[in-house]
């Protein structure tokens, strides 16, 4: 069966998320330790224990959700002889899941992962100030139709703009840009018959133009940082395709600050590229989710907990 890994992004994190990890396998502890002395910080602790707004601080939750992901994938090839190169033909990561995916692949070393994630939370955080952005979810729409309320809405925002930022599945798009640009994308999606548009509670407008001055900081980084071409094909947000250049993802990497999560997209590629099961690596089951409602004919599973880690390695 062909089959795709994939790495979640922002949202899937909860407090207690890597726990039952360390608690059960001794990879996944030496994942985190190995996190924590990369960033000379005790992040684990915070992903144990919290608070809520710690973990939530994009700096902190970019690097957490690419550790518990990459824990998992350490228990998978060690204690299940998982092989990436036999096991995927392609990988994919949702935002900062990329980055994840990456590192399964052999991209990146996992300290670099840590250091580059710690830098794109900060850097995203400190493109925008607080209260001058927001992002929205728009559902029951389809992706042309936000399109064009973001572009009104920015006509309409004197000089402020609204961009859709995340089309993640059918009905369901994410737009982003300045609070008041974005509050105007609201108002005309419920004009139009959208089944819901709410407000997200983020911290920044990512992935639009606004991120600019972040995309020009992780530019420098990944200038500086070493990359590999990985192991399997990985599908780049920005793209929606497979890409295995190293040179190619770097420059992919730093547009995707700015540029449009195409995951709607990506799933349909895979699916008219062979791909018959989609297997989530990480916490939260959001993009398994998601891949039920893009397309029916992929099967879906997240490997996320010990029990789910120990059914995944019996079926290799």
């Amino acid at each position: 069966m062909a089959r795709a890994f994939v790495f979640p992004g922002q949202g899937s994190q909860f407090i207690g998320m890597g726990q039952d990890l360390a608690e059960n396998f001794v990879e996944a502890k030496d994942v985190f330790g190995e996190v924590n002395d990369a960033l000379s910080q005790d992040l684990f602790k915070i992903m144990c224990e919290g608070p809520d707004d710690a973990l939530n601080l994009t700096e902190n939750t970019q690097p957490a959700l690419m550790a518990v992901s990459v824990a998992i994938m350490r228990i998978l090839e060690k204690q299940g002889g998982l092989d990436l190169k036999k096991t995927a033909k392609f990988v994919a990561g949702h935002s900062l899941g990329e980055y994840s995916a990456l590192t399964a692949a052999g991209t990146f070393t996992l300290a670099d992962t840590a250091r580059l994630l710690k830098l794109r939370g900060q850097s995203m955080q400190q493109a925008v100030p607080v209260g001058v952005g927001a992002m929205a979810a728009i559902l029951g729409l389809d992706m042309n139709t936000v399109e064009t309320i973001a572009s009104d809405a920015t006509s309409q925002s004197e000089g402020e703009i609204c961009e859709a930022a995340n089309d993640n599945a059918d009905g369901q798009v994410v737009v982003s840009g300045h609070k008041n640009a974005v509050a105007i994308a609201v108002e005309l999606a419920t004009a139009q018959g959208a089944k819901r548009a709410v407000t997200l509670p983020v911290s920044a407008p990512f992935h639009c133009q606004l991120m600019g001055p972040a995309a020009e900081k992780m530019a420098a980084a990944l200038q500086d940082t070493t990359m590999n071409a990985p192991a399997v094909p990985v599908i780049a947000n920005v793209l929606a395709e497979a890409i295995s250049d190293a040179d190619q993802i770097r420059d992919l990497l730093v547009q995707q600050i700015t540029g449009r999560v195409r995951w709607r997209e990506s799933v349909l590629w895979m699916g008219q590229n062979g791909i018959e099961e989609i297997v989530e690596i990480g916490a939260g089951k959001v993009l398994s989710g998601l891949t039920r409602r893009i397309n029916r004919d992929i099967s879906s599973q997240a490997v996320g907990t010990p029990e789910q880690i120990d059914a995944f390695i019996a079926s290799l």
